[in-house]
């Protein structure tokens, strides 16, 4: 398995039926599948999510959170990355960027916009959801509708009782570590887990994803060894919201939605019309609505007053915390390690990446969040191959570039 393959992305398998736009919006030629643009379609693709599969709306508040700009801009800013020296314009052009942003203390730095995005456009979020997901199961907790991270599946989901997931405790589930078999990749001959969940999406059943996870087999002992799934993913999301009793939107909408102050609905695709929400993929909203989430996060939901989450959520869902998803332990010669649907940056004193972690989604999405530099950072892009580790470790540079000249 490498690295491309373990970016997680749900697979629209034709455009589904029932569905359609949420938004008004231009009318774009779009590809039904978003593994299956062109070039010229794809940001058009990704920016109208909410016509290829049902959506469900999650609702801003009123009070929206002001982004103002921060007195020090990063419009010329210049970074190196193997051995050359880049400019922000330069990245942007040969990383096919959509949407930058970046936010120190809450305060815009750098917003620039391409491939026909501004400032309202929706793009969706492919893996970077994975972390709302988390964030979630974080509020359910402070809730008390999960009463323990070790708490396993089947006391959730009655429906996993009997399957490799019974036993599986919520907090191996976070960590992408129970043990259960899943191919994270894109087998052409259409055998692997994920296209087995996109036959599941195109069947538009109540049901369909949940009962694709109860057919997967034990492959290891929970907790043993790490193994990237977005299917994981959504049964997580599927035990937040039997939890709570709730859908994950309208969850999301009052935890995080209403309390970070987005400016602007978003949405979540679901498996069938009214269905569950996918907890690996599928969130549409604006760009500076991502960055709000991330500062939402870096400040652990203490903004406004309210306690969404539990005291210390960020810094245990932004760090390993088991030998299986330690730093350099994810795949050989890869540096980082994972924490709870987090990726996470080795601890290296001095480094501007010390402490800092990132959501990451397929065709180079991320939202980095560094608590030690109260840093946030947005990057919306359309690489035209699922992931590319160079443009991984070039929008890394850049962020470091970013941190450094923002140093008070």
């Amino acid at each position: 398995m490498t690295l491309i393959d373990r970016r997680g992305l749900l697979l629209a398998a034709g455009a589904a039926l029932g569905a359609g736009p949420v938004f008004a919006q231009p009318a774009e030629t779009i590809a039904d599948n978003p593994l299956a643009t062109t070039a010229a379609n794809q940001a058009a693709t990704f920016r109208n999510q909410d016509r290829t599969r049902p959506v469900r709306a999650i609702r801003a508040d009123r009070q929206v959170r002001p982004l103002p700009p921060h007195a020090r801009t990063l419009a010329g800013l210049t970074f190196k990355s193997a051995g050359k020296t880049r400019t922000v314009d330069s990245y942007m052009a040969r990383r096919r960027t959509a949407g930058l942003l970046v936010l120190k203390r809450g305060e815009v730095a750098l917003e620039r916009y391409g491939l026909g995005n501004g400032p309202e456009s929706r793009w969706t979020s492919f893996s970077t959801a994975k972390s709302m997901t988390s964030t979630l199961a974080g509020a359910a907790l402070n809730d008390g509708a999960i009463r323990s991270l070790d708490d396993t599946v089947a006391q959730y989901l009655p429906r996993m009782a009997g399957t490799a997931y019974q036993d599986v405790s919520i907090r191996n589930l976070l960590r992408m570590a129970s043990g259960v078999a899943w191919t994270e990749d894109y087998d052409p001959t259409g055998k692997s887990d994920i296209a087995a969940l996109g036959l599941a999406l195109a069947a538009q059943k109540p049901g369909a994803v949940l009962d694709l996870m109860a057919s997967r087999p034990r492959a290891a002992p929970q907790g043993s060894v790490f193994n990237y799934s977005t299917g994981e993913s959504c049964l997580l999301g599927a035990v937040v919201s039997a939890a709570t009793g709730r859908p994950l939107a309208d969850y999301f909408a009052e935890k995080v939605w209403g309390p970070a102050g987005m400016e602007a609905d978003g949405y979540w695709q679901l498996e069938s019309p009214g269905g569950l929400e996918l907890g690996g993929m599928g969130v549409g909203a604006r760009l500076r609505d991502f960055g709000r989430f991330g500062q939402f996060f870096l400040e652990e939901g203490e903004a406004g007053g309210r306690q969404p989450l539990p005291q210390g959520w960020r810094d245990l869902a932004g760090q390993p915390d088991a030998e299986a998803t330690g730093f350099g332990k994810l795949e050989k010669g890869y540096p980082l390690g994972y924490g709870y649907q987090w990726w996470v940056f080795p601890r290296e004193a001095g480094s501007p990446h010390d402490g800092a972690f990132t959501a990451q989604g397929i065709f180079g999405q991320f939202i980095y969040v560094n608590p030690r530099e109260q840093v946030v950072a947005v990057v919306w892009s359309a690489w035209r191959s699922a992931w590319q580790t160079d443009s991984e470790f070039e929008t890394y540079d850049l962020l470091a570039a970013a941190v450094e000249a923002l140093r008070a």
